[in-house]
């Protein structure tokens, strides 16, 4: 079992000076409650809208982004992972304009900023542990592995995790190798073997999520999604994910090509 991080202090307007610290030096935190439980339902029903229609459209690709397909506990397609989320609901485009965001920006510098029409976009996973489930876990990997692919300097960025459901520790979840952020670029390229390595790091940690909390974690940092234990709906965790960034701004359109790496998204399983 994965040594269990405690929540920090909410997340305000602005970082305590214990908060930044903390990142510094182990390259994430958790606050508890970002999103209270009546805001949490009106997400889940904004992403169930947003589902239903791409289920209707038989949706392949959002700019450029494939969507992952998988069947959930009854055998009811789903969609497993969604990007660009925020651009087909007025709900989700609302919620990135909390100002409470604004804090995070700092952890990477003064012209950050988050990504809602980069990278992915707002991102959804949607876990499930059943036999007809293509989206049960990740393997190790770190974020700014694609600036690598695309041949760019590798620069700073954040992943900012808006947790759906609980989620207790044998419920699997999210694991990091806490102070990896500071690796060179050989580990960061080579430590694991990207997506294809799943078992347990004697140095991982984890955490005991409720819905509404908010991670955040640096790009470079090793991380992965265990599989859960239980089966079923009580296997189920969802979680959405945009990203902080800074440098020349890129937006993704309609017209934009599928990045090579997306190739290898049938190892993700």
């Amino acid at each position: 079992m994965a040594r269990i991080i405690e929540a920090s202090s909410q997340l305000g307007e602005r970082l305590s000076a214990a908060q930044k610290e903390f990142f510094a030096t182990n390259g994430f935190l958790h606050f508890p409650g970002f999103l209270d439980r009546s805001t949490v339902d009106t997400v889940l029903k904004a992403i169930e809208q947003v589902q239903d229609q791409w289920i209707q459209e038989d949706r392949k690709v959002v700019n450029g982004t494939p969507v992952k397909y998988g069947n959930d506990v009854d055998g009811r397609r789903i969609v497993q992972r969604f990007a660009f989320a925020n651009q087909h609901h007025g709900v989700l485009a609302e919620l990135l304009k909390d100002p409470r965001f604004n804090a995070l920006l700092e952890l990477v510098g003064p012209d950050a900023r988050l990504g809602i029409n980069e990278k992915d976009g707002l991102v959804v996973n949607h876990y499930v542990n059943t036999d007809a489930s293509n989206f049960t876990q990740m393997g190790w990997h770190t974020d700014s592995i694609r600036d690598v692919f695309l041949g760019k300097r590798i620069g700073p960025m954040l992943n900012v995790g808006i947790h759906l459901d609980d989620q207790l520790p044998e419920n699997g979840g999210l694991r990091l190798i806490p102070g990896t952020h500071n690796q060179g670029l050989w580990n960061m390229v080579f430590r694991k073997r990207y997506f294809m390595d799943n078992e347990p790091d004697k140095d991982e940690v984890g955490f005991a999520i409720k819905a509404g909390d908010l991670t955040v974690h640096d790009g470079r940092l090793w991380h992965r999604v265990q599989r859960s234990r239980l089966v079923g709906d009580a296997s189920r965790r969802r979680v959405m994910y945009i990203p902080v960034i800074n440098g020349k701004y890129a937006p993704k359109t309609a017209d934009s090509p599928t990045p090579f790496y997306h190739k290898f998204q049938h190892l993700v399983r």
